[in-house]
């Protein structure tokens, strides 16, 4: 049987960085794992030689030896070839090639012996979405979720006995195995205990050691009134259950807010349009308008208002987080002015420019007039 070409098995160049090997490793993986393919010896040879080619590539020192002198660098004459030690047929629980993209916890079955390492949950993030008014009065809300949880058989323990732990048989409980590949000696994690130095003697038949598995769960949040977009609350010991005892992780709920028909967010301000007529922008007068809780205020429209004007509600915007107090409620005012009139509403509007005309040239003769007068005295 010929030699493997480690990068043709992998599909990289022999010039490809470590970030290209792992990309294509996990592709692969995803691919011909026994999983997907039950019964393909095909795919099992397949996954064998990829885990061969990866375990070298992925090592500096291996990746330089092997570009030197090829597999010779990996024969000796105690050892037998590499893929004998390396392969699924040779100790390693083919679950393990997951736990070297994605980490240790894939609700994988382990074998009979497993390792004993607590290992932290991972902190989560849930996005949520509210509606302006659930943001302003606070809400309380169930969101559901899948995540690793604490296995209630063993109590997270992995193990379902109390004398869980025995010294692993393989490093003896270094943690380590060395080996020697021709003329070098290489220090690797102990593929048994994963680098404990411990296994676990009785694995829990639920979760198979890890202490924790993957299900759905449903947790009530309590969201304090005054959020705004982008705001994050943290639930401490809310996240990913830790393994074989490890600490709980954090869950981080993401706020986003539904566009409203009519606020739009300002820091605590809330902002809103009113369209008022030309005659009610001229004269002032008084309109009503809703605020967020839906009450009707009435707001003072000033004599001589301009198109775009804002006129400020205080104490009415957005609940300030955390306190009792509002940010304001700034009105902007557009000025409509009539696509059609009457007859008598014409003739209103004619007499009512030209008296405006008029008012504004007496101002302006007044003017160069008192000019005049001024400087020759």
């Amino acid at each position: 049987m010929s030699e493997l070409d480690y990068y043709q098995v992998l599909g990289v160049s022999r010039t490809a960085s470590q970030d290209e090997i792992k990309r294509a490793y996990r592709k692969l993986v995803l691919k011909y794992h026994p999983d997907h393919n039950p019964g393909d010896k095909n795919a099992e040879q397949k996954i064998k030689n990829i885990n061969e080619a990866y375990d070298i590539l992925k090592d500096e020192k291996k990746r330089s030896a092997y570009d030197q002198l090829g597999h010779q660098t990996f024969k000796n004459s105690g050892g037998g070839n590499y893929q004998q030690h390396h392969g699924f047929t040779g100790g390693i629980d083919p679950n393990d090639i997951f736990e070297n993209i994605f980490g240790d916890f894939m609700g994988a079955r382990r074998s009979s012996k497993t390792a004993f390492s607590k290992k932290a949950g991972a902190n989560l993030k849930y996005d949520i979405s509210l509606t302006l008014e659930e943001a302003f009065y606070g809400v309380t809300k169930i969101i559901s979720f899948k995540t690793a949880l604490t296995c209630e058989a063993c109590t997270g323990k992995g193990s379902l006995d109390n004398n869980s732990t025995s010294s692993c048989p393989t490093c003896r409980g270094s943690g380590v195995t060395r080996s020697q590949q021709g003329f070098f000696f290489f220090e690797n994690t102990c593929q048994t205990c994963r680098g404990a130095g411990h296994v676990i003697k009785n694995p829990c038949t639920k979760c198979y050691g890890e202490g924790r598995y993957i299900n759905t769960r449903n947790l009530e949040v309590k969201i304090p009134a005054g959020v705004k977009e982008g705001s994050r609350i943290k639930l401490t010991g809310e996240g990913e259950a830790g393994s074989r005892g490890g600490k709980t992780g954090d869950l981080y709920v993401c706020i986003t807010l539904i566009p409203h028909n009519t606020f739009s967010v300002d820091g605590n301000d809330l902002h809103c349009q009113l369209d008022i007529n030309c005659t009610t922008a001229a004269l002032g007068g008084e309109v009503e308008v809703t605020d967020i809780t839906g009450r009707k205020l009435k707001l003072k429209i000033p004599a001589g208002t301009q198109n775009n004007h804002k006129l400020k509600l205080s104490g009415k915007g957005m609940q300030i987080l955390h306190s009792d107090r509002c940010g304001n409620m700034i009105v902007h005012v557009n000025i409509k002015v009539p696509k059609s009139l009457t007859k008598s509403q014409r003739e209103l509007m004619i007499k009512l420019d030209k008296e405006l005309n008029e008012a504004s040239e007496e101002g302006f003769l007044s003017k160069v007039r008192n000019f005049w007068t001024s400087g020759s005295e």
